[in-house]
């Protein structure tokens, strides 16, 4: 049985001819221009938002785009204002595209435009790993989405939404359940479940990527006090967002190989959907831990995870950092870095805290295996000391184990082979 995965493939455009250039000019200023109008009107269906923008000179399938997308602003959105830098939508209808290897740009994009005849062909610069896809949409095994234009300076990145069928994950036998911690000083933490125990734990450093997220704060703050040109500020934040985007592409996909080892494996991460709504630690940390993308790392996860055929599942993420993993009882967690069971009865006395949340998170997927009292379900789950949450952490030692020991973990750094 087959399912269906949705990706983004982004491709940019080659460099347009002066008049070509021109022309998308044109389409993306009086896109904005209905853009606003129908947003200013208040429109909030669709066919009040036609009214609007059918005058303007713009390609049906952008206006039909804003059929669709202009009520949302307000319903779903919740948006009070628009933002300058809005990309060009279209519907699936102007997902037009060819291929032919005796071009030096393989792939090109239909471009359209208002009138019959208009329409121009542009080369793509594609991503090397996603031409596979390229050829499927090209050849319509893939189904194509929305697509959307945006300018960057003076380069062109267009974004289409494609989904395509795989085969649908299922296991064989009994799963290996293996919980997935995303945190900051630890990237990813995992840890594989076999009879009940924690097996061959996985880390995965954060600490470059925390250091990435700190420099582009200090260097955007700079950039804005000596008002900087709105351009030079753009390709800063385009450099650090390029490569945090990298270090989550690298870690999503050790943290599916590390799943890969083991028989039957199903991948268990914790449902953070409301995770930064929750959170409330000061000015500082509150900066730090917003700036991180949880849903962007779980959703390439979960992405990888699907493409190798592994079922993903998510949990409640209350208490996984201060339940012992063996009793399942509440502990305590001193520090970042330590977990402390205070019950005499149980084997466990210290336990690495990101290794015994990640063991927690894989129980739970076993309905049986939940130990959350469902009326303490929005207890504060940070350490006594307040300095961050079992999913973003500011601090870590190695932990001092005592009776019951997992010391022995294989920490995941970037080869050469990696930059």
């Amino acid at each position: 049985m087959s399912t269906t995965v949705t990706k983004t493939l982004q491709a940019t455009f080659a460099p347009p001819t002066t008049h070509k250039q021109t022309k998308l000019n044109d389409l993306l200023e009086t896109y904005r221009d209905g853009l606003q109008e129908a947003f200013d009107s208040g429109a909030s269906t669709m066919s009040s938002v036609s009214d609007i923008v059918t005058p303007y000179d713009l390609p049906y399938q952008a206006k039909a785009a804003l059929c669709n997308y202009v009520p949302k602003l307000r319903k779903t959105y919740n948006a009070q204002e628009l933002d300058d830098e809005h990309p060009i939508r279209f519907t699936n209808q102007a997902a037009k595209f060819d291929h032919s290897e005796e071009r030096d740009y393989e792939f090109t994009w239909w471009v359209p435009r208002p009138g019959r005849g208009t329409n121009f062909w542009i080369p793509l610069r594609i991503n090397p790993e996603q031409e596979d896809l390229w050829h499927d949409l090209v050849s319509e095994d893939a189904k194509a989405g929305e697509i959307r234009l945006q300018q960057h300076r003076q380069n062109w990145v267009l974004h289409v939404t494609v989904e395509y069928p795989v085969e649908e994950p299922a296991t064989d036998g009994d799963a290996t359940h293996i919980g997935l911690d995303i945190g900051e000083t630890a990237l990813i933490t995992g840890c594989a479940l076999k009879d009940g125990s924690p097996t061959d734990p996985f880390v995965c450093s954060g600490s470059r990527a925390k250091h990435l997220r700190k420099e582009m704060h200090t260097t955007l703050k700079r950039l804005q006090e000596r008002d900087a040109s709105e351009w030079r500020m753009d390709e800063r934040f385009n450099h650090y967002q390029n490569a945090l985007t990298d270090i989550v592409e690298k870690a999503s996909r050790q943290a599916v190989e590390y799943a890969k080892q083991f028989e039957n494996p199903v991948l268990v991460m914790e449902d953070l959907t409301y995770i930064r709504e929750r959170l409330d630690y000061g000015k500082y940390m509150n900066r730090r831990l917003h700036s991180w993308a949880f849903a962007r790392l779980q959703g390439r996860i979960e992405d990888k995870a699907t493409e190798a055929g592994i079922p993903v599942e998510y949990v409640n993420p209350a208490y996984t950092s201060q339940t012992c993993h063996l009793c399942h009882r509440i502990g305590r967690r001193d520090s970042q870095a330590e977990f402390r069971c205070p019950h005499d009865d149980c084997h466990v006395s210290t336990f690495q805290a990101d290794i015994n949340a990640a063991a927690n998170i894989a129980r739970r997927v076993d309905p049986w295996g939940e130990s959350v009292p469902l009326d303490k379900a929005e207890r504060d789950d940070s350490p006594r000391d307040g300095s961050g949450c079992d999913t973003a952490t500011t601090h870590r030692e190695k932990s001092v184990p005592a009776q019951m020991t997992l010391t022995a973990f294989r920490e995941s750094k970037p080869s050469a082979s990696d930059d």
